[in-house]
């Protein structure tokens, strides 16, 4: 089978739904068609919560039909070969679609296969992680009766990067009301050397860790999980040409490399080589993730394997009707719906500017995205930044209520705005193309 549309879309996540619904909003004559073959859109900004027993998972959850805007046709298939030499793509069932533009939104890969024995350690037991199970991590939260709670994220780009502390700094409290807090360790080991990328923010999460008593292990680089013994494997990955680093007190807590420790605990670790090994009770982690294979393998990527895009156009950096936007790019700010709020509206302007005039608009990405921090139940930050690393509030978030004062700071409004106000707009605003 071979059909063509003005307007094709891979992908029916938040970018390629928001795209799709915007493009018919400002122009209802335009034939656009999207391949997404899941029969379920989810709501993952609210895992974190249900991993942490405070939203329903169901509530998470709309049929992709019912999101597919009117007069969008929906693929229901698997794309697989792009030949954008000739405006094509074949699906895995070997039909071919054509296009005048294509936006390419597919998401975002769990690939658990990067680190050894994570494949078979993945939701089951003790090891959970709300990326792909936060029901389980629920019950990992219950049965949990002390001993070592390790929270880690990996070296690769991942979806929403503060959610692998998140729903640690949640745990911290359920723990206390479950009454195992004083017979518990709280461990968050990380690759990088700050626990947040926005320095006004990491301020404030340092405090919060403090404040919650949990050991920070930096440089940390998961590279192994031993499910059976329950002990997950680091490299270090410092540079130590200036000298040696100690990542394990040995008895003695004073030769600690503080770079690497803080808030030393000592938990059980074992040394094999250059690899330390944590021994944990429960551990919650962020798997390591890539663009999907079908886009890995396309000629759309760069070599770092991610769709190549122009940073603040969103155009193929070579095939010019091509766009790309959402988790499986290379745009270089963290991959989070808030960021494909702002993205979206650039794709769209673009692709209408070049149908009716050949030439690009003047709407550019300025890399906002935002990261909101849950710190406890009731409690949250919110990380707003661009390309430059720079706390950046949006103003159209500060027209509400609930936005007032310094949102670098924990606060209850703002826990109000993720649990309650956040999923409204996405459902009512954002899937149904209208730009918030």
């Amino acid at each position: 089978m071979l059909k063509h549309f003005q307007v094709l879309v891979i992908g029916g996540g938040t970018a390629g739904i928001m795209v799709s619904s915007m493009l018919k909003k400002k122009n209802k004559s335009l034939q656009i068609g999207i391949i997404e073959p899941a029969d379920t859109h989810y709501y993952q900004p609210a895992w974190t919560l249900v991993g942490a027993n405070t939203f329903d998972f169901d509530a998470t959850a709309r049929p992709m039909d019912s999101l597919i805007p009117k007069g969008v046709e929906r693929i229901k298939e698997f794309a697989d070969t792009f030949e954008p030499e000739s405006n094509k793509v074949i699906t895995k069932d070997g039909n071919e679609y054509t296009y005048d533009y294509l936006v390419v939104a597919p998401g975002i890969k769990i690939a658990p296969e990067l680190v050894e024995g994570l494949q078979e350690a993945m939701d089951k037991g003790v090891v959970c992680s709300n990326y792909t199970d936060p029901k389980h991590t629920l019950e990992t939260l219950k049965n949990f009766k002390g001993g070592t709670a390790l929270f880690t994220q990996p070296a690769t780009p991942i979806k929403c990067g503060g959610a692998p502390q998140k729903i640690m700094y949640l745990a911290e409290e359920f723990y206390k009301k479950s009454g195992v807090r004083n017979k518990t360790d709280i461990v968050f080991a990380l690759p990088s050397g700050s626990i947040f990328g926005v320095k006004i923010i990491a301020d404030t999460l340092m405090e919060v860790v403090d404040k919650k008593d949990i050991n920070v292990r930096f440089f940390h680089k998961l590279v192994k999980v031993d499910a059976a013994k329950k002990i997950a494997w680091y490299e270090i990955v410092k540079d130590l040409t200036g000298g040696g680093c100690v990542t394990i007190a040995d008895g003695d807590e004073a030769s600690l490399d503080r770079e690497i420790q803080y808030n030393y605990k000592d938990v059980k670790v074992t040394r094999d080589g250059d690899k330390y090994g944590i021994h944990f009770d429960m551990m919650h982690l962020a798997p390591p993730q890539s663009a999907p294979d079908f886009i890995r393998n396309s000629p759309l990527v760069s070599e770092t394997g991610w769709i190549d895009v122009n940073s603040k156009t969103m155009q193929h950096v070579k095939y010019a009707n091509i766009f790309g936007l959402g988790d499986a790019s290379n745009l270089p700010t963290s991959k989070t719906g808030a960021a494909i709020r702002k993205q979206a509206p650039v794709v769209v302007e673009n692709i209408l500017k070049l149908a009716a005039f050949n030439k690009m608009s003047s709407k550019e990405y300025d890399g906002y995205t935002s990261c909101p921090l849950v710190t406890g139940y009731g409690k949250m930050v919110l990380a707003e930044f661009d390309y430059n690393q720079e706390f950046q509030p949006d103003p159209k978030l500060k027209q509400f209520p609930l936005m007032i004062g310094d949102s670098s700071k924990e606060h209850w409004r703002l826990w109000i705005l993720k649990k309650y106000l956040l999923p409204y707009l996405y459902w009512n605003k954002m899937m149904k193309g209208i730009e918030v």
